[in-house]
């Protein structure tokens, strides 16, 4: 294991592995004058699981983005599933963040997570007719949607719909598996049902996770490490040796007391707007 320092924080970065599914090398990204993160060196391995924190602004999404191809990098290198980031690359399933569908929209959720196999966003078709019904079915299946995969997606739940989001990722066989806030508006149950899918997922079939989340604690079980950014600094490691109250008081620059309940992480911040217990926030805003 190796030590990174940045802005003034040592991280932690790449362990021992069969080689990378995601490699970020030197990373930086800038809108101007502003930095989200620089040198962000991260080696994510088949099966890892690595949830990506922050407040509002600090680049989590934008991290994704790199990743799909949607934004370029200031300076540095990226490569995920093998190839550098574009459209295109069948090996990445992609989970956008929950939201709400129009309920006049008579899609049923099978032709959906269709669409996750014709490369409705990152891709052309990847096999025959007969090929493409079994794959559905049994993405399908995995999530256990099989009971309103016929109905229309506009007049499903919430937590429906994101189990066929999540089929829909899946449905390709990635590699890697991007997470951008997949439990925001679920409630506990749905919130600990798609966790719990991704999580067999990655485990079955040596799919990396890269999750991003302001609240840690319904997956904090299911995580190796995490990376948490704040304004242009960042540290990466196992939770119990990120979220301490040294290491987000060092990351903030302002104290920070990291408090352990019944196995649940609480975040209290001396200044309003730090707290990770706090309700989630929408990222339409995040660049």
């Amino acid at each position: 294991m190796t030590m990174h320092e940045t802005a003034g924080v040592t991280a932690t970065v790449e362990g021992p592995g069969r080689g990378p599914v995601v490699a970020l090398s030197g990373a930086t990204l800038a809108y101007g004058n502003r930095v989200l993160w620089r040198g962000l060196d991260l080696n994510v391995e088949p099966g890892e699981f690595v949830a990506v924190l922050g407040p509002n602004g600090s680049g989590k999404t934008s991290l994704l983005r790199v990743l799909l191809g949607l934004q370029r990098l200031t300076s540095g290198t990226a490569r995920i599933a093998g190839a550098d980031p574009g459209s295109g690359n069948r090996r990445i399933g992609y989970i956008p963040q929950q939201r709400a569908l129009d309920p006049a929209l008579r899609l049923r959720g099978r032709d959906l997570v269709g669409l996750g196999f014709d490369g409705h966003r990152w891709g052309m078709g990847i096999g025959g007719a007969r090929v493409r019904r079994q794959r559905v079915a049994e993405a399908i299946e995995a999530v256990g949607a099989e009971a309103f995969a016929d109905q229309p997606v506009g007049l499903l739940s919430g937590g429906e719909q994101q189990r066929l989001r999540v089929a829909q990722a899946l449905v390709g066989s990635p590699e890697v598996l991007l997470c951008d806030e997949p439990l925001l508006s679920l409630d506990l149950a749905h919130q600990r049902a798609v966790s719990e899918l991704i999580d067999r997922t990655r485990r079955e079939a040596e799919v990396a996770v890269l999750f991003v989340t302001h609240e840690i604690n319904p997956i904090l079980p299911l995580v190796d490490r995490v990376l948490y950014l704040v304004d242009g600094r960042f540290r990466i490691g196992p939770p119990d040796e990120v979220m301490t109250s040294e290491t987000l008081t060092a990351l903030y620059r302002t104290p920070i007391d990291v408090v352990r309940v019944r196995g649940q992480i609480h975040v209290v911040g001396a200044q309003s707007g730090l707290c990770e217990d706090q309700p989630h926030h929408h990222l339409d805003d995040e660049p």
